[in-house]
């Protein structure tokens, strides 16, 4: 038995008792989810973070419409403790993108198959710890576009060869599974024990401590976006080659680019069997290049027209430097606020960050 609910106007201590009282009647290798899906027809309206509020408020004040996600990108290992006070101030619900590159030097910390046999735990029970103790829903959006050659866990290089080794797409799905079965929490270590035991990886490691009796349910959802058709786009390189099963997945995303608009990958990924009838979400999507009003036009027509897309995202639309600030392009921006303006796009995520406390400051240092 998996639950989900829908994003519903339940009290925030009705929706934990019911955690509760589930939880404890789970079998413990069955840990339970979130959708976190909005109230139909609604589509959150999120944009992705670069690091300060200011920039969030003049993006929410240049189209005319407030985000209700707020996505952060973050490298593997990274406190989120700066971020958690971003999502506080802009009163927003944060998706945690979660990567495996250092931002600023793009070196691998960690490969799927480290991931995957246990050796970044500590990491993964922080974050386990952080939004379960907290009762912070979230989204979190492991290792994205894991068909993008660029990216450290693909598993296909940018001439079209198989990476091998440490990186297949076997250990991506392993990796992934490890990661939404620690951070998703929800049963003792024993249960999570006989979770990894059952699709063949090692039990759960903490060379730093002792290992927790119990993991805490943490109140996530998790998003699984790969490209909709790969890049490149070659044999063993497209989503269903990623994609880990529905038992790790409550979303399904991708990310689309005015720079390659190849509309029939998105529809075949939209109608995709192995994830029919989950909610999708557009975690990515931007103009850049050029001003191109009439593209945004057919993003807003086609998330319409498809009942199942459920949460649009707009990379990085603000900041100087940024190839993809709408400033750049006052047509698109144009068109993008008309667009938006819709009611079903919504601008507040009901238990949202800005109702959880600040963190404690840290102690003087004598």
């Amino acid at each position: 038995m998996c639950w989900r609910t829908s994003e519903s106007f339940l009290p925030l201590r009705l929706i934990v008792v019911v955690t509760l009282v589930l939880a404890s009647v789970l079998v413990p290798a069955q840990a339970s989810a979130r959708s976190l899906v909005p109230p139909k027809p609604g589509i959150f309206w999120g944009v992705s973070d670069r690091g300060t509020t200011t920039e969030f408020n003049e993006f929410a004040e240049f189209t005319g419409k407030h985000p209700a996600l707020l996505q952060t990108f973050h490298p593997w290992g990274n406190s989120v403790n700066a971020a958690y006070e971003r999502w506080r101030e802009t009163a927003t619900r944060p998706i945690l993108h979660i990567a495996t590159t250092d931002d600023q030097t793009l070196t691998e910390l960690i490969t799927p198959q480290q991931i995957a046999l246990g050796y970044g735990d500590e990491y993964l029970l922080q974050m386990n710890s952080f939004f379960a103790e907290r009762g912070l829903l979230a989204y979190i959006r492991p290792l994205g576009e894991p068909n993008r050659c660029l990216n450290a866990w693909s598993a296909v290089n940018c001439d079209g060869s198989q990476k091998g080794g440490e990186h297949t797409p076997g250990w991506y799905k392993q990796a992934f599974r490890r990661i939404v079965a620690i951070v998703r929490g929800g049963q003792s270590l024993e249960g999570i024990n006989l979770t990894l035991a059952e699709i063949g990886l090692p039990p759960l490691q903490r060379p730093k401590g002792p290992l927790p009796t119990e993991l805490p349910e943490a109140p996530v959802s998790v998003i699984w976006s790969p490209l909709p058709g790969g890049s490149p786009r070659v044999k063993g390189n497209f989503p269903g080659n990623y994609w880990p099963g529905r038992r790790w997945v409550d979303w399904v995303g991708s990310d689309f680019y005015s720079e390659y608009p190849v509309w029939e990958d998105l529809n075949r990924f939209y109608a995709g069997k192995q994830w029919k009838g989950m909610p999708v979400a557009m975690t990515e999507w931007a103009v850049s290049g050029e001003d191109d009003p009439r593209w945004v036009k057919q993003v807003i027509a086609w998330t319409v027209r498809h009942p199942r897309v459920r949460m649009l995202v707009y990379y990085t639309g603000f900041g100087t430097g940024n190839p993809y600030d709408l400033t750049l392009y006052p047509r698109t921006a144009n068109t993008l606020r008309q667009k938006i303006r819709r009611p079903s796009f919504l601008e507040t995520a009901e238990y949202n960050a800005s109702l959880y406390a600040p963190l404690p400051p840290k102690p003087r240092k004598k």
